[in-house]
């Protein structure tokens, strides 16, 4: 363990800011500039590239905050993927790492920096030797690799100074972005798939509101409604979301030495936010993307695929079919339903397990969550002042918003997926949620600043 943390502790790292409290035009100014260099990176191609395999898998790109073919191929894959082997290996054990600590938490930071960074080689290495990224005839295949690392680095970078610098998190300021985006083109675009103006064209535009109204205009009920449906779906998912998100337990606390004085404390019924649902969809990504590159070896131990599509093996089982197109078109099947409970199984079973395993190492539990009330100088009024007492008491709504907000998640991201919304279910759920709670901290900033004291009041 020593040589582990003689590495850690010589990790390049951004500084956080010196001062506790950041004003709210700083936090702006960093988290916009970030988020700039993000999409400039997103529209800069990698330099040689030949074949690009990996658009025909442009889905996994909005789970992975990534844009195939850019220098931001790899986008936050390696971040999540080292997350989720790091809760796996701490919640199974095998890591014991106290997480309460702060040691243990600043250790298992460090780690998970670490660990980034190995993803980030290795799926460099993986994306272009396995021929996802393939070079142009004379380049060599180590400059595609060097790009994909160099950029790799930058955005866990990125990452970390919108962390300390920014509102919320840079792997959730990234998917919420790509997602934004990507709603935008799907229901707005004039242009074809080939990036021709569609109008004048006889060609279809990409955006479903345009091919909602022509095929009116033309005489086509199937296509417009196939159209209106995409929207609604996204619109309902959308709506629904904002709704469950609002959801919230409120505790009341009070000031044990200041009589007359006290607090709501509120704890979310979406406990865990938006990160289960992350590490789920970052999962089946890899699980995809893994069986792609196993098929072409020669190897279909996880299914085989045609145009991109499942056709068989286990990924066609955690693989969405788009119910209404089938069923409008004449295509549906009855294992289109076996595959559509097993994918929303999948996605509920995956968030769950998931945000379990996140209460327990963020420090969400009722045992850390205690703690720092009562160091808080606040306690429940009515029951006597006990770490142990207030533990028990959290544990009655903390252990049941866990799970029960994570089988919203994974139900709500599943079923907009077999409805075929504008986006993947979980890049919307998780674009609302983000933008939620964005909207949140940047309200709580601005009040902050227009009343200096409740930073006092708040601990800021």
């Amino acid at each position: 363990m020593s040589l582990i943390n003689n590495i850690l502790s010589n990790l390049p790292e951004v500084k956080g800011p010196e001062q506790k409290y950041l004003p709210f035009n700083q936090k702006l100014k960093w988290t916009a500039i970030i988020l700039v260099a993000y999409f400039i990176m997103g529209v800069i191609p990698l330099y040689g590239l030949g074949r690009n395999e990996l658009a025909n898998f442009e889905f996994l790109s909005i789970i992975l905050g990534a844009q195939f073919g850019s220098l931001i191929s790899l986008g936050i894959g390696p971040i999540v993927t080292a997350s989720i082997v790091l809760q796996l290996l701490n919640g199974s054990g095998i890591l014991k790492l106290d997480t309460t600590t702060h040691e243990g938490r600043v250790f298992f930071q460090g780690f998970q920096k670490l660990l980034s960074i190995f993803f980030i080689i290795f799926e460099s290495l993986i994306y272009v030797f396995m021929g996802g990224l393939t070079p142009e005839l004379g380049f060599s295949p180590w400059i595609i690799v060097l790009q994909l690392f160099v950029a790799g680095i930058l955005i866990l970078y990125m990452d970390e100074v919108v962390n300390k610098w920014g509102f919320g998190s840079g792997i959730s300021l990234f998917i919420a972005a790509g997602v934004a985006s990507q709603i935008f083109i799907s229901a707005f675009s004039p242009l074809t798939t080939t990036g021709d103006l569609a109008f004048g064209s006889g060609q279809s535009p990409v955006g479903r509101v345009w091919v909602m109204f022509i095929s009116l205009f033309k005489g086509l009920p199937q296509e417009a409604l196939l159209a209106f449906l995409a929207i609604f779906a996204t619109a309902a998912i959308f709506l629904i979301s904002v709704y469950v998100q609002a959801m919230k337990v409120e505790i009341p606390l009070s000031f044990g030495r200041i009589r007359g004085y006290g607090i709501r404390w509120p704890l979310k019924f979406i406990y865990t936010s938006n990160i289960p649902v992350i590490l789920v969809a970052a999962l089946l990504a890899n699980v995809q993307l893994w069986a792609t590159l196993l098929e072409k070896w020669g190897y279909p131990i996880l299914g085989t695929f045609i145009n991109g599509q499942p056709v068989s093996g286990f990924v066609l089982w955690i693989f969405p079919p788009n119910l209404f197109q089938n069923i409008f078109t004449g295509s549906f099947i009855f294992t289109d339903i076996l595959r559509s409970l097993s994918y929303v199984l999948f996605m509920i079973i995956g968030s769950v397990i998931f945000s379990i395993f996140w209460v327990q190492t963020s420090g969400m539990d009722a045992a850390t969550q205690s703690k720092q009330i009562l160091a808080s100088g606040l306690q429940i009024p009515g029951f006597r002042r006990d770490e142990r007492v207030l533990e028990r008491i959290l544990k009655r709504y903390i252990t049941p918003l866990t799970v029960m907000g994570a089988i919203a998640v994974g139900f709500l991201a599943a079923i907009a997926d077999v409805m075929g919304a504008l986006s993947r279910g979980t890049g919307i759920l998780l674009a609302v949620m983000i933008i939620y709670n964005l909207y949140e901290s940047i309200a709580q900033q601005h009040m902050m600043d227009i009343h200096p004291t409740l930073r006092k009041v708040m601990g800021k």
